[in-house]
């Protein structure tokens, strides 16, 4: 069974003053800059150019915009407290690489301590399930002040995922299996840049969830499956009709009740 662990509110990590309702950056580092401005200034972060260095490079790994105008930047590095959370919202919109070319309008930025591993996911676990539903993400666009933004995202709620879906980015564990698989034929160049992202999606991940992927990996080379036509692709068993539906078009990781293996849906082929 998963620990239990103790709700908490968004604001439990947010104040008014870490919320800038109208963003005066027009372009996405300069955005991710005035939110890190805000954390210097209340003091909840001492580095902020190395924290910016680390925001950047994670963005240069994957964006970090969750489609529909919504973006979540962020790093793991050391804070004042356990976690740094900075708000802030663009009228005109900025450009993020988000996959549904959508401009992003609302940005949370969160830094966490690394002696917190998996802090990340369940932050982002409790976000998603507010910032999924349209009529929420309509009462953010649509807010008048930064008091009215404060109240609307103060209803976030904070919950640990359940045990049998994790709440991840299953992308980054796929990536992260790619990156091990080609790290084997690189030269001593090339595995330093790939090591580098290796430590990127690992931060992001809880030591649980990698201790399997490590051990799959170890014991198949392969930790990662697709399913494809309802069928795991590590040991061609059909999977539940119920979990194929469910990883479809999914971000979350789900594991093959026969083999072990985490599940992702089919990549698209490329034309």
């Amino acid at each position: 069974m998963a620990n239990p662990i103790a709700s908490h509110s968004f604001t439990d990590f947010l104040k008014p003053s870490q919320v800038i309702f109208e963003l005066k950056a027009a372009e996405k580092v300069r955005a991710i800059e005035e939110l890190l401005d805000v954390l210097a200034k209340d003091k909840l972060i001492k580095n902020k150019k190395l924290i910016l260095t680390r925001v950047i490079d994670r963005e240069r790994l994957e964006s970090t915009a969750i489609g529909e105008h919504v973006a979540l930047p962020h790093a793991r590095v050391d804070t004042e407290g356990d976690i740094a959370v900075a708000v802030g919202r663009s009228e005109k919109g900025i450009d993020f690489d988000a996959i549904d070319k959508k401009k992003v309008h609302l940005i949370i930025l969160v830094v966490w301590n690394p002696s917190i591993p998996g802090l990340f996911n369940h932050l982002f676990a409790g976000m998603a399930r507010f910032l999924r539903r349209a009529d929420f993400r309509k009462r953010i666009f649509e807010a008048r002040s930064r008091t009215q933004l404060f109240d609307i995202l103060s209803e976030i709620e904070l919950q640990l995922p359940q045990e049998e879906r994790i709440i991840s980015r299953a992308s980054l564990l796929s990536k992260l299996q790619d990156i091990e698989i080609r790290k084997k034929k690189a030269n001593k160049e090339q595995a330093k840049e790939l090591q580098k992202q290796t430590e990127l999606i690992r931060e992001e991940l809880d030591e649980t969830l990698l201790m399997r992927f490590d051990k799959l990996m170890q014991r198949y080379g392969f930790a990662v499956a697709e399913v494809e036509r309802g069928v795991c692709q590590g040991c061609n068993i059909n999977v539940a009709t119920q979990t194929s539906s469910a990883i479809e078009g999914s971000n979350d990781i789900y594991v093959c009740e026969n083999c072990g293996k985490f599940l992702v849906s089919t990549r698209k082929k490329k034309k």
